[in-house]
C-alpha cells in the first residue's frame, strides 16, 4: 500500500539528494544507494520508507520520469584508456564516462560540454560524448564560457532579433511627443554606477510651493519598442533578465536598445513611463500621477559624484540632490519603523585589467547616494503596485498583475538563528512578525563593526524567505510593504516590462492634467489574463533564481 510521489531531485556531491514533492511539507531525503541512476534536476517517481535522522521523510527513487534536458560542463581527465568528465556543478551528483571514440578531439585538461548517450544498468556513471570543446580548463575565457554554457545563457542574439532591432528608429517623432506629458524642461539627472551603460531610471525635481516639490521617477519606456508578438519580445521573455558576470553582462535586450535607444543618456530626449509625486518636506505623498512622458536628462552622475555633492554640499544640482537626500532618509526611517529589515552588506567587487583578469578586490558599501536612488525606486515600485492592486475605495482589485512578494521567515529557521546569535549575547524577540523584523534590525545594528558581523549578516539573509514573482499578493515582508512590484528596470528585467504593459492599460492620460485633482482613471481592459500572468510570473521567478 505504498504512496508514490513525484518531484525534482536536487543532488549533493556524495550522490545523495532531496526531492521536493507537491503534497509533502518537507523535502524527501534520498540516500546515494536509493537514488538509482539519477542526475540533479531529473523529475523522479519515489515512495517513502520512513524518516531520515528523525526529521525529513526518506524515500527510494522508483523511476526517472523526465531526464534533465541539457548538456553538462566539466573538465576532461584521461588516465590511460579511461576518460571521465567531472562536472563543474557538483549538484549533478555523478561524473561521466567518455568512450575513446566519443572524445571528438578533446584532450586531457580540456573544459568540455558533454551529452549523455546511455546509462547501462550496472554502470556507476552514465556514458557520454564530448559535444563541444570550450577551451583549456582554468583559462579565463574558457571558464566564463563554461559558466554561460552551464546555466544555458546565450552568447549572442539570433540574427532575426538583430535584424528586427536594426529596423527600430532612434528618432522620436513630434507625433509621439504630442501623445505624452512633456517634462523636458524640468531639471532631470541620472545616478548610476561608474561603469553603467544602461540607464533605466532618471529623477526630476521641481519646487511648486513653499513646502511642495514635484518629484518624477522616470523609467525607460521599453514597452514602446518591445511589442508583444515580435521576435524581440519572445527573446526578451526567453532571457527574462540580464545576467551580470564578473567581466561582462548577458543582456536581456540587444545593445542598440539597452545602451542607446532606451538608455536615459545625458543630453538626449527619451521616451519614459513615469511615476510623478508631489511631496512635502516630511516626505508625505500629496498627489501621484502615472503616465507616458518625454524627458531630457541634464546630467549624468556616478554614485561617487553624487556622494561628493551630498558630503561637500556643492556642485551641479546641489539643492535638488540635498533635498532628495533628506526625503530619502525620511522615507527610509519610516520604512524601518514600519517593519522593513535593513541589510547593509558590504559587497566584494573585482578590479579587472585590460585582459579582464582580476588585478585586485575592493569593498562596495552603500552610501547616501546609493540609498537615495534605492528609496525613490522603492517608492515608485510600491506606489505602482498599490495603484494596480487597490480599487479606488482601497479594497484589493482583481487585476491580473505581477507582484514581487516576500513571505515571512520560517519559524524553525528563525529559531535556529535566535539560538546562534544568543551565543554572542544578542537577543531575538519572536512573538510577532513585526517583533522579528525589529529584533533582526537591532541584532544587525549591534553586530556592526564586530568580528561576528559577517557571519551573522550572512545567516540573517539565509534565514529569510526568498522573494519571487507571483499574481498572489502577500506583501513584501523584508521591505515592510503591503504592495510591491518591479517597475523601475525594464531594460534588464522582463517582469518590469509586463508591469508597464499592465499599468498602461489602466492609465487613460490627459496630457495637460498636471494640476488636475485626478490625473488618471482606471479602465477595465487588461493586456493579460490571470492564467497568462501566473505562467509568466512562475517562468521569470525560475530564471531570476538561475541568474542569481
Amino acid at each position: 500500500n505504498r504512496s508514490f510521489y513525484q518531484g525534482k531531485i536536487d543532488k549533493v556531491p556524495s550522490g545523495a539528494g532531496y526531492v521536493i514533492c507537491d503534497g509533502l511539507d518537507a523535502d524527501v531525503f534520498i540516500s546515494a544507494r536509493n537514488a538509482g541512476q539519477t542526475l540533479g534536476g531529473d523529475t523522479v517517481r519515489i515512495y517513502l520508507t520512513g524518516h531520515h535522522n528523525g526529521k525529513n521523510p526518506e524515500g527510494v527513487v522508483v523511476s526517472v520520469i523526465e531526464r534533465v534536458p541539457k548538456d553538462f560542463v566539466g573538465n576532461l581527465e584521461i588516465d590511460g584508456i579511461n576518460c571521465f568528465v567531472t562536472p563543474d556543478n557538483s549538484k549533478v551528483g555523478t561524473d561521466f564516462y567518455i568512450p575513446q571514440e566519443k572524445l571528438n578531439g578533446a584532450k586531457n585538461g580540456d573544459k568540455v560540454l558533454v551529452r549523455i548517450l546511455d546509462w547501462p544498468k550496472r554502470a556507476k556513471s552514465p556514458f557520454a560524448e564530448v559535444s563541444k570543446i570550450i577551451g583549456r580548463a582554468g583559462e579565463h575565457h574558457a571558464e566564463i564560457h563554461a559558466i554561460l554554457a552551464e546555466y544555458g545563457l546565450p552568447y549572442e542574439f539570433p540574427k532575426s532579433v538583430e535584424a528586427y532591432v536594426a529596423s527600430i528608429s532612434e528618432e522620436i517623432s513630434e507625433k509621439e511627443i504630442s501623445k505624452r506629458r512633456d517634462m523636458r524642461k524640468v531639471s532631470t539627472f541620472t545616478i548610476d554606477p561608474h561603469d553603467a551603460k544602461d540607464f533605466d531610471d532618471a529623477l526630476s525635481i521641481e519646487q511648486i510651493s513653499e513646502d511642495e516639490w514635484e518629484i518624477g521617477i522616470h523609467i525607460a519606456d521599453v514597452s514602446h519598442y518591445v511589442k508583444e508578438g515580435t521576435v524581440l519580445n519572445d527573446e526578451a521573455y526567453q532571457r527574462a533578465t540580464s545576467v551580470y558576470l564578473v567581466d561582462r553582462v548577458v543582456p536581456m535586450l540587444p545593445e542598440k536598445l539597452s545602451n542607446k535607444v532606451c538608455s536615459l543618456r545625458p543630453h538626449e530626449e527619451k521616451l519614459c513611463f513615469s511615476a510623478v509625486f508631489i511631496m512635502n518636506r516630511k516626505a508625505e505623498i500629496l498627489k501621484e500621477w502615472f503616465g507616458r512622458t518625454v524627458i531630457y536628462s541634464d546630467h549624468r552622475y556616478t554614485y561617487e559624484d553624487a556622494q561628493d555633492v551630498i558630503e561637500k554640499k556643492r556642485g551641479k544640482f546641489v539643492d535638488e540632490i540635498l533635498l532628495m537626500d533628506q526625503l530619502a532618509k525620511k522615507m527610509r526611517a519610516k520604512r524601518i519603523k514600519e517593519g522593513a529589515i535593513t541589510f547593509d552588506r558590504v559587497e566584494v567587487k573585482f578590479h579587472l585589467d585590460k585582459s579582464n583578469n582580476p588585478s585586485g578586490v575592493y569593498f562596495k558599501k552603500a552610501k547616501d547616494a546609493n540609498k537615495l536612488i534605492e528609496e525613490f525606486m522603492l517608492l515608485a515600485n510600491r506606489q505602482v503596485a498599490s495603484f494596480i492592486g487597490k480599487k479606488m475605495d482601497g479594497t484589493p482589485s482583481k487585476n491580473p498583475f505581477v507582484y514581487r512578494v516576500h513571505d515571512v521567515p520560517d519559524p524553525d529557521k528563525i529559531g535556529d538563528f535566535s539560538r546562534f546569535v544568543k551565543q554572542f549575547g544578542h537577543q531575538m524577540i519572536m512573538k510577532t512578525t513585526k517583533d522579528i523584523a525589529n529584533s533582526m534590525n537591532r541584532v544587525l545594528a549591534d553586530v556592526s563593526g564586530k568580528r561576528e558581523e559577517n557571519i551573522v549578516e550572512l545567516l540573517a539573509i539565509r534565514t529569510m524567505s526568498k522573494a519571487k514573482y507571483t499574481t498572489e499578493n502577500i506583501g513584501h515582508y523584508g521591505l515592510g510593504f503591503h504592495y510591491y512590484t518591479h517597475f523601475t528596470s525594464p531594460i534588464r528585467r522582463y517582469a518590469d516590462l509586463v508591469v508597464h504593459r499592465c499599468i498602461k492599460t489602466l492609465v487613460a492620460q490627459n496630457i495637460d492634467s498636471k494640476n488636475s485633482k485626478k490625473t488618471f482613471i482606471k479602465n477595465s481592459s487588461f493586456p493579460y489574463s490571470l492564467n497568462s500572468v501566473s505562467d509568466i510570473a512562475e517562468d521569470i521567478s525560475i530564471k531570476d533564481r538561475n541568474a542569481e
